[in-house]
Formats: C-alpha cells, sequence, structure tokens
C-alpha cells in the first residue's frame, strides 16, 4: 500500500506544479493580498502590526483555494476518476494523497513565503514565528476542507465560484482559531497553547472527515 500511495502523490504533486503554474500563482496572489491592504488601512505601522497576523491569514486562505477545482476536475475528465474507483484500492486514501499533495505544492509555498511578507506588514521575530508556525499546523485543514467542495462540484462545469461559497464558511474556525493562536503570542490576551492546540485538533478532525465525505461525494458523482 505504502508504494502506491507515494507514487499517487509523487503523480499528483507533478500535476499541480505543471497545472496552473502551482506554488507560483499562489505565492503571488498571497504577495499581492498583502501588499494590497496596506494601502487600504494606511501607514500606520503600529495597527499593521496589530492586524498583520489576521491579514497573512486572509491571503493565506484565499490562496489556498486557488487550484481546488481542478483537484478533482481533471481526473474526471480524463477517465482517472473512474480508474481510481475502480481500482480497489480505497477513495479515501487516495483522496488523501491528492490532498497531501496538493499542500505540498501550493499550501508550503505559501508558509514559507509567510515570514518575509510579514516584512510588509511590520511584524516582528516573535510575530512572524507564530504565524508561520499556525500557518504550517493550519492551512493542511484549508485543502482538507477545499477538498470536500471540490468533490462535490466536480460534475459542475466551472464550479470554482460555486466551490468558494461552499468551503469559506467551512474553513472560519480554522481562521478563528489560527490568528487567535498567532495574536496569542504577540499580544498574550489568551495562552498561546490554548487556541494552538484547538487549531491542531481542527486539523486533525479534517483529515479524518475530509477524504471520507470527498470520497463519498466522488461515488455520488460517478453513479
Amino acid at each position: 500500500m505504502n508504494g502506491w500511495f507515494l507514487a499517487l502523490v509523487a503523480r499528483e504533486f507533478r500535476l499541480a506544479v505543471r497545472v496552473g503554474g502551482g506554488a507560483l500563482i499562489g505565492v503571488l496572489f498571497f504577495l499581492a493580498v498583502v501588499t494590497v491592504i496596506p494601502f487600504g488601512v494606511g501607514p500606520d505601522l503600529n495597527l499593521l502590526s496589530r492586524i498583520g497576523p489576521a491579514i497573512l491569514w486572509i491571503g493565506a486562505l484565499l490562496s489556498a483555494l486557488l487550484g481546488l477545482d481542478r483537484l478533482f476536475q481533471a481526473d474526471r475528465d480524463d477517465g482517472s476518476l473512474d480508474l481510481m474507483l475502480m481500482a480497489g484500492q480505497p477513495l479515501e486514501l487516495v483522496v488523501l494523497g491528492k490532498c497531501l499533495a496538493h499542500w505540498v505544492a501550493t499550501g508550503l509555498p505559501l508558509v514559507l513565503a509567510a515570514p518575509v511578507l510579514a516584512v510588509f506588514l511590520n511584524l516582528g521575530p516573535v510575530a512572524m514565528g507564530a504565524v508561520t508556525l499556525t500557518l504550517l499546523v493550519g492551512t493542511p485543514a484549508l485543502t482538507l476542507i477545499g477538498a470536500i467542495g471540490a468533490a462535490l462540484t466536480v460534475s459542475l462545469r466551472r464550479g470554482g465560484l460555486l466551490l468558494a461559497v461552499l468551503v469559506v464558511p467551512l474553513t472560519i474556525p480554522v481562521l478563528i482559531f489560527g490568528v487567535s493562536a498567532a495574536d496569542a503570542a504577540v499580544n498574550d490576551p489568551v495562552p498561546f497553547m490554548t487556541p494552538f492546540l484547538i487549531l491542531c485538533a481542527l486539523t486533525l478532525f479534517s483529515a479524518v472527515l475530509g477524504p471520507v465525505a470527498a470520497a463519498a461525494a466522488l461515488r455520488f458523482a460517478a453513479d
């Protein structure tokens, strides 16, 4: 099982990088969001440092939505999805492998870019580390939740807008606790570990529920 799973992840990673620019498009969009918002809120560095974690998390959330509509769409169009359904392998593991490859190709570069973009928001070293750590833990949940929306809209042409409408409300708890943990490390309104552990729990819960729900939606779409 390990062999085919690793082969699947490697295949999906190569496809994710080739189609739509992968990491480059996501990082560029992330950069655009982070650089445009300061022009809207003004040159107040203290204000930017206070809302910086929230800006980075919102930018990461919007960037993570890019390419999610193609997570299963290409496989459905070329017939690969039907072969996956008939291969006899657990479809939940197939979905998990595709999500892992998608996160490595698009989510991980956002995490690596966060400390650099935090400079634009006047964040200190502690805030940079806290935001980066929360993004590292929380962005996999964004991909796993997004996989549910991608599976639900796989049979629809140009379902990207509907996918965003479905996914964004489900990601609000991840966004809340990700920003809360980052703020706690800087402003200390609550202990850092409390929201951080809840964020970890949300990611683990998404790792269990996301593949199961997405696999059920794919089976329903194939009928």
